[in-house]
C-alpha cells in the first residue's frame, strides 16, 4: 500500500503558481489540489524559483491591476522582470502567462471583434498604456524565450459571487442582496465589460497548460454586456432599480474572439446572466425562508 501511494504521488501532475496568493492564484491552487496535482506556491520573497527545481506546469498569475498607475516600477517588475528570470532560469513543462483583454481597449471604435493576432496600437506617453505595454512586453518574452512551451491567456473581467470577491460585479451583487429597492451606483450605464466566471477561467488555464497548441488565447465569454443591460436584467429578475450617477459615454471596446478556445476545447463559458439569475434566485429563497 505504501509503495502504491508513493507511485501515485510520483505520477501526480506538478504545478508552480507564481502570484499564488492573489484572487486567481488562490483559486487555481485550490482547484489543482482538488484534482490531485502537486502544487508549489513560492513565497513573495523569492525573486524567482530555484534554478534546479523542476516546476512542472507554471501558472504566472503575478501582476497588478487597479493600482498600476501608482506603482509603475512594481508593475514592470511583476509583468516583465520576474517573468524574464523564470523563462531563463527555471525548468518547466509549460508556462501560462496571465495577460488581459484590456490590451484591446485602444481598438475601441476601430474594430468590432478582437482576435489574438491583431496588431495593437499603444502610446508610451499615455499613462493608461503602461499596463498594456508591460503586459505586451511579458507576452513578447513568452514568445521569444518560451521555446514553444510558454503560452499567453488574455483574460477578460473575471468575477465570482463569494463575499470575499472584489470588483464591480461582485460589489453590485452585494448591493442587490441588501433590502434596498433603489440602488445608486457611481458608474455609467454605458460602460461595457466582458464578464467571465472564475470557474470557467480555471478550466481554461488548465486546458491551455496541458493541451494548448496556440501561443495566445482569449479567455473571455465572447460577449460584451453594458451596465444598462445588467440593470435591466437585475430589475427584471429582482424588481430592484439601479440608478447611475455618471453618464459618460465612450466607444465600447471590441468583443474578444473566443474561436481558438472553442475549436480546441469546446469552450462554452456560462453567460453572466445565468449566474446572476441563480444568485438572485437564491436571495429570493432565503428571504422567503425556503431552502
Amino acid at each position: 500500500m505504501k509503495d502504491q501511494r508513493r507511485s501515485c504521488e510520483a505520477s501526480a501532475p506538478q504545478a508552480t503558481i507564481l502570484g499564488g496568493h492573489g484572487f486567481i492564484g488562490q483559486a487555481l491552487h485550490s482547484r489543482l489540489t482538488h484534482l490531485g496535482w502537486s502544487v508549489w506556491v513560492p513565497e513573495r520573497q523569492h525573486l524567482w524559483p530555484e534554478a534546479e527545481r523542476a516546476l512542472g506546469h507554471v501558472f504566472y498569475c503575478a501582476g497588478l491591476t487597479a493600482d498600476y498607475l501608482q506603482r509603475p516600477a512594481d508593475t514592470a517588475h511583476a509583468h516583465i522582470c520576474l517573468l524574464n528570470q523564470v523563462l531563463q532560469s527555471a525548468r518547466y513543462t509549460s508556462l501560462v502567462y496571465l495577460s488581459s483583454t484590456r490590451v484591446y481597449d485602444a481598438l475601441a471604435g476601430h474594430v468590432r471583434q478582437a482576435t489574438e493576432e491583431m496588431s495593437l496600437p499603444v502610446q508610451p506617453s499615455n499613462p493608461r498604456h503602461l499596463y498594456d505595454l508591460s503586459k505586451l512586453a511579458g507576452e513578447a518574452l513568452c514568445h521569444a524565450l518560451g521555446a514553444g512551451r510558454a503560452r499567453v491567456a488574455r483574460l477578460s473581467c473575471v468575477y465570482q459571487e463569494t463575499k470575499e470577491a472584489t470588483g464591480f460585479l461582485p460589489d453590485l451583487l452585494r448591493l442587490v442582496s441588501s433590502s434596498t429597492t433603489r440602488i445608486e451606483l457611481d458608474s455609467s450605464p454605458y460602460y461595457v465589460r466582458d464578464y467571465i466566471h472564475l470557474d470557467d477561467v480555471l478550466r481554461a488555464l488548465i486546458d491551455i497548460a496541458v493541451q494548448g497548441r496556440q501561443a495566445t488565447y482569449n479567455v473571455a465569454s465572447g460577449a460584451n454586456v453594458s451596465n444598462a443591460e445588467l440593470a435591466a436584467y437585475i430589475h427584471q429578475v429582482s424588481g430592484k432599480q439601479l440608478h447611475f450617477l455618471q453618464h459618460a459615454q465612450g466607444e465600447p471596446g471590441p468583443v474578444a474572439d473566443i474561436t481558438r478556445l472553442a475549436d480546441e476545447f469546446g469552450w462554452r463559458p456560462e453567460p453572466v446572466q445565468a449566474r446572476i439569475y441563480r444568485y438572485l434566485l437564491g436571495l429570493t429563497h432565503a428571504e422567503n425562508g425556503s431552502y
